[in-house]
């Protein structure tokens, strides 16, 4: 009986400190990735500078402020907030002050105001430098024709209103707002999902023990 139960028992808890360990590993990366959001926060937060002379997506994130003129040029991309509800995001083409040509996603508007006339428009934008990472596998390519995207695709859309691939996400704006309200970057739509992974690599651990516990039992009951 006791070679039979140390076959069982000796895979099944070497199996189950492995998945503990997964557990704690998750742990400790949830820690990690809670300190990283922590320093992308505060780096959104700092004061905001000037336009890079030369700007790429290791820029993620540096507050910016621009002045200028939107050119009526715009993009809308298929957005919503649970306070808000469905509607779009703004992207305008921007001229800058010294003569660039940006783009600056201006914030949401809701689907009845898709229609409104949003005329150039002087404008000093705070906010960040973004690339976001929005388009997966089954998101749709842009209606074009309707001037509807459904991520934002900072190359695309550059190449689409014809300026830099630089996108600055509004944090707030001086200006004619045009019924647009900006919608700040911050870390809320940074998954951190390890204490639900910890969790079940735990389960996993716990669920391994008590069937072992069980068939031991059941072994020795046999032999008794």
């Amino acid at each position: 009986m006791l070679r039979r139960l140390l076959v069982l028992l000796i895979p099944a808890f070497a199996l189950t400190a492995v998945l503990v360990s997964l557990g704690v590993w998750q742990l400790q990366r949830m820690e990690w990735k809670t300190q990283q959001l922590a320093a992308i926060q505060r780096g959104i937060e700092q004061p905001a500078g000037p336009l890079p002379p030369a700007i790429d997506p290791s820029m993620r994130y540096l507050p910016v402020v621009v002045s200028g003129r939107t050119t009526g040029q715009e993009i809308l991309v298929l957005s919503g907030t649970k306070e808000l509800g469905g509607g779009y995001n703004v992207v305008s083409a921007f001229e800058t002050a010294d003569g660039r040509r940006i783009m600056v996603d201006r914030g949401f508007i809701p689907q009845d105001d898709r229609h409104a006339a949003r005329p150039p428009a002087q404008l000093t934008v705070t906010g960040n430098l973004h690339w976001p990472d929005e388009k997966g596998r089954m998101t749709p390519e842009p209606d074009l024709k309707a001037g509807i995207w459904f991520a934002r695709e900072v190359p695309r859309m550059a190449e689409h209103l014809g300026t830099e691939p630089v996108l600055v996400v509004a944090h707030a704006v001086q200006g004619e707002a045009q019924g647009i309200t900006p919608m700040p970057l911050d870390v809320s739509g940074i998954p951190n999902n390890h204490l639900s992974y910890a969790v079940q690599w735990f389960l996993f651990a716990l669920i391994c023990f008590g069937m072992t516990m069980a068939l031991a039992w059941r072994i020795r009951r046999q032999t008794d």
